[in-house]
């Protein structure tokens, strides 16, 4: 059990279940098992209370239900981070804040540029902006003393903005049809988990009821269901009234474990299934590949490195302790691990099955490709007393 608990509690651990999930999904999409993989991921699973009738396929059950508890763990770390972390002062954002932006506009424009001859595929502009934290840190992690402890800080900073971002993009562009009557009546879910707070309410059943709520009432007005998650993770209390440990840490530790090694892993093995039969160099140069391989490798490494360049350089910010320019470097090449919310935006951007095999080569060569450069980077560049090196302070 301590071999176990040591396990679940690594840095690595989430990432190595994560890449174990991909290659079973790319084994069973390329073997005798395809069609019954395929078969498993589109039954149909129906909940009918009344006049109230959910009817989706698996994956959509996964990608719109199991996602909005990743949400909502993701709404209490953001939440944490802007209250007590090292997102609550400006002096402490303003680094991870405006390299995030950079990390986003790169790949965007990267993928719009490719794309702009096709108009069909540039729903898909938002694919390669994502970071995938259980990814990136777990690379992180293999580099072990090599690299400082402030890198981790900053990567964990930058991946909890990209998050927001992700949300807010995804409120703002992939909603469509929306109904005014059922985000009306979310709200007011919403406001009872408010009123929760207000009244110092510690106990998680009435927030799961919040939430569960409000994703129905999302889910039918044509907003993207997993920001649901989001919206209620916001009112749980991180302290109680007598200044105690609040509801929110709580159920961020409780939930770390499930989201990490249940509910990710099940979503990538639902999503990175591709079919490898019939590529050839002429598909990974289509425009929606191209496009998301190169936004993930070329546009996070330039977005975030260049911008970190300017920060420390002009003194608008001081650089993380005991951390070079090539370990920096280094860092803004994982943040081109977008994985997990890179498929997730995929599945939003595009419902064709075809396109959706091409948001999936691409999200994978450019992922892997940003994790084996910005870990030769980081592990080169490193000494074991990497927190001994001197640092590029701004300024």
């Amino acid at each position: 059990m301590e071999r176990l608990d040591d396990f679940l509690h690594k840095d690595t651990s989430a990432g190595i279940v994560l890449i174990i999930a991909t290659i079973l999904a790319l084994l069973a999409s390329n073997s005798g098992l395809a069609e019954a993989y395929n078969h498993f991921l589109h039954m149909h699973m129906k909940i009918e209370i009344g006049t109230l009738v959910i009817d989706k396929g698996l994956s959509h059950w996964i990608n719109d239900g199991l996602m909005a508890i990743f949400f909502f763990l993701v709404g209490l770390e953001i939440k944490r981070e802007l209250v007590q972390g090292d997102l609550s002062s400006f002096d402490k954002a303003v680094l991870p804040l405006f390299a995030a932006i950079g990390g986003m506009a790169g790949p965007a424009a990267i993928y719009w540029a490719i794309n702009s001859g096709s108009p069909e595929t540039l729903d898909g502009w938002a694919i390669p902006a994502a970071t995938d934290i259980a990814f990136a840190l777990g690379i992180l992690a293999l580099v072990g003393a090599r690299a400082p402890v402030s890198l981790k800080i900053l990567l964990l900073a930058i991946a909890i903005i990209d998050d927001l971002g992700a949300i807010i993009i995804i409120a703002a562009f992939y909603s469509s049809d929306m109904s005014m009557v059922a985000l009306c009546v979310a709200g007011l879910g919403v406001i009872a988990a408010v009123g929760l707070n207000r009244l110092g309410v510690n106990r998680t059943f009435p927030y799961v009821a919040c939430l569960i709520f409000v994703w129905v009432c999302v889910l039918k007005s044509g907003v993207h269901a997993t920001l649901a998650g989001v919206l209620v993770a916001l009112t749980v209390p991180l302290t109680t009234k007598d200044g105690k440990e609040g509801l929110a840490p709580q159920m961020e530790k409780g939930l770390h474990v499930y989201v990490s090694f249940l509910i990710l892993p099940i979503f990538a093995f639902a999503n990175a299934g591709v079919s490898l039969s019939g590529i050839t160099a002429d598909m990974l140069l289509s425009p929606v590949p191209l496009g998301i391989a190169a936004g993930l490798f070329f546009g996070k490494q330039a977005g975030v490195f260049l911008i970190i360049l300017a920060m420390g350089a002009t003194g608008l910010a001081r650089l993380p302790k005991g951390a070079t320019y090539a370990q920096l470097y280094g860092l803004a090449c994982l943040t081109g691990v977008g994985f997990t919310m890179s498929l997730f935006i995929g599945g939003l951007a595009f419902s064709d099955e075809t396109l959706m095999n091409e948001v999936r080569l691409g999200v994978l060569a450019g992922s892997i490709l940003s994790g084996v450069v910005g870990f030769a980077v980081l592990y080169l560049s490193g000494k074991p007393a990497a927190q001994e090196a001197p640092q590029p302070q701004a300024g």
